[in-house]
């Protein structure tokens, strides 16, 4: 299997390296299109802020390149939040694949501090890639935005309200949390997305 996770600016790419290297698959880091498009999966991972990442991926292109993938494709953290349509962060018009708008924590009156960091929950969980993971399993969190739930949204959290721990529509996946930091829950995942076709 060719697994090729883009290359640019935001990606926080080692923890992904390692998690897939444990599971036995050397990816390939890159941000030449003709790699990506020629994979067999896509990961989009990232940490860092939206509107220097959007820029980034459009004076190089990446935006189209991942526009027209056909194959299964995840985002991760900063990568999904890329996928959906707006970010509040610095204003910024995202991918368009995800119809949902990411916005900014506000602190509830339990007084959540922000960014969320560390192990939450995740629940009302659908599709294939959340085969035998349990609701209300735990995944690590590390963000200030989240994606809105809407009708793309295919698992839950809980936190200052309800969001969206990960989206799908077609071929795109995405996930709020960090799978490559969520241990076993996070490596069943990890492998449920090598099994899509």
């Amino acid at each position: 299997m060719k697994l090729v996770i883009i290359k640019y600016n935001a990606g926080n790419v080692r923890s992904v390296q390692f998690a897939l290297e444990r599971l036995g698959i050397e990816p390939v880091l890159s941000d030449d299109p003709s790699v990506i498009l020629s994979a067999d999966k896509i990961l989009f991972p990232g940490v860092g802020e939206a509107s220097s990442a959007m820029d980034y991926l459009k004076q190089r292109e990446l935006d189209k390149v991942i526009l027209d993938a056909k194959q299964p494709f995840l985002g991760i953290c900063l990568g999904m939040q890329l996928m959906c349509s707006h970010s509040e962060e610095n204003d910024t018009p995202c991918l368009g694949i995800f119809q949902e708008k990411v916005k900014r924590f506000v602190a509830d009156e339990a007084q959540s501090k922000i960014p969320q960091i560390g192990w939450n929950t995740i629940h009302d969980l659908k599709t294939p890639l959340f085969k035998d993971v349990e609701e209300n399993s735990h995944c690590y969190f590390v963000h200030s935005y989240f994606a809105s739930l809407g009708s793309h949204t295919i698992a839950q959290t809980d936190y200052c309200g309800g969001f969206s721990a990960a989206l799908q529509t077609r071929n795109f996946y995405g996930v709020q949390f960090h799978p490559e930091k969520s241990a076993e829950v996070g490596s069943t995942i990890i492998k449920n997305f090598l099994n899509i076709n």
